[in-house]
């Protein structure tokens, strides 16, 4: 498949950015390759227009100024030193949750489960995932989580001493959602993306966001890298904060792609992700995410998270997941893959267009310092509240 453009040639595109003259973020449109300003008093928040009825129609009516041509600002978004007398792009998305999901592809979860316990004795992990298959038939991405067949599964990995936490997330009767971020945490294409300076063993994940309405409604989805510290997580679950929430550490964008009668939540179930990772030091790495390997469907990952237990009145986002295990040694045989300093992050997939971020360290990314009361006073003083 050929690389998607940063922004697809179609649909109805909702996003966030700085532009000059303005203190606080403007929502923006694309129409015919031209940025177009759609910020009113109506709707000062992407929030605000995720929580109407139509969505979609709103942003596709809305009247707007023309702000620049796109290619011009996702330049100017890109650059290492941005441009702030220019419009550049932001996260996508303000005020909502920002929430993901773990361990929602069992094909993935349990190759892995397998391999770490045959330690490389190939008879051992045919015995295994025989096992298995002659549980579930031929088709590991059939098994759905917390059925009969998969407690059946459960209780064959019991005996066989590879029972986790893990494994009780992804084929058991609950998912795992976890706090992402906060709301106004996360950043957007062109940012860096942050490592905390203890990790010595991390990954990129990407995964498709869903952005919902505080009344559980999927309005429209984007593309995220919900970067991962695998020795943090790995020392204990207990330590999944540490390894998830960190300063950029959640990127989403470029642009959310609302719901309309082209593009829906069935487009997104078929979505091939494609993920590309090229270091300074002249290493590359390439992965793919395949949604319709999912275990877990979007709408059970979305009514597990928001619901009559949990309310988000201003709505959220969810990753959904990813199946990609990076294996690929870096710094030599059997040393696997992890990030430097530097490397660039490439996530695409032909509706969603392209998301690129830069890895750097959580320490030396730009601070977080513009939260929902800045916003919110901000628009006060703007005459938008």
């Amino acid at each position: 498949m050929a690389s998607p453009a940063i922004v697809p040639d179609k649909g109805v595109f909702l996003g966030r950015a700085q532009l000059p003259g303005y203190v606080y973020p403007r929502l923006v449109t694309l129409r015919d390759g031209v940025v177009t300003d759609i910020t009113t008093r109506a709707a000062p928040t992407a929030r605000d227009i995720c929580e109407m009825d139509d969505p979609a129609r709103y942003v596709a009516q809305a009247e707007g100024a023309a702000v620049g041509n796109v290619d011009d600002i996702i330049a100017n978004s890109w650059a290492a030193e941005r441009d702030t007398n220019k419009p550049y792009l932001l996260s996508p998305i303000d005020l909502q949750a920002v929430k993901a999901s773990g361990v929602t592809f069992v094909v993935s979860l349990l190759e892995r489960v397998i391999e770490e316990q045959a330690k490389g004795d190939k008879s051992k992990a045919d015995l295994l995932r025989a096992d298995i298959l002659g549980l579930i038939g031929t088709d590991l991405s059939e098994l759905v989580p917390g059925s009969d067949t998969a407690m059946e599964v459960k209780k064959t990995l019991i005996e066989r001493g590879v029972w986790s936490q893990y494994l009780e997330v992804g084929i058991g009767p609950d998912a795992e959602i976890f706090t992402k971020g906060q709301p106004m945490s996360s950043v957007g294409y062109g940012a860096d993306v942050g490592l905390h300076p203890i990790s010595t063993w991390n990954n990129p994940e990407p995964e498709v966001v869903l952005v919902v309405s505080s009344a559980g409604t999927i309005v429209g989805a984007t593309l995220g890298n919900d970067v991962n510290l695998r020795d943090v997580e790995g020392r204990s679950a207990l330590l999944l904060g540490k390894a998830k929430d960190n300063n950029a550490s959640a990127s989403m964008g470029p642009f959310v792609r609302l719901f309309d009668g082209d593009f829906t939540l069935e487009t997104v179930k078929q979505a091939e992700l494609e993920m590309k990772v090229v270091g300074e030091d002249g290493f590359e790495m390439a992965g793919a995410s395949s949604m319709n390997q999912i275990s877990r469907t979007p709408e059970s990952l979305v009514a597990a998270t928001l619901g009559d237990h949990h309310q988000y009145p201003d709505g959220l986002v969810l990753y959904l997941g990813t199946m990609f295990a990076p294996v690929q040694d870096r710094d030599g045989e059997g040393k696997g893959f992890t990030h430097k300093m530097g490397d660039v992050v490439s996530i695409s997939t032909p509706e969603l267009g392209t998301l690129q971020n830069r890895v750097r360290l959580s320490t030396e990314c730009p601070p977080w310092t513009y939260g929902a009361s800045h916003l919110l006073r901000d628009l006060a003083k703007g005459g938008l509240l």
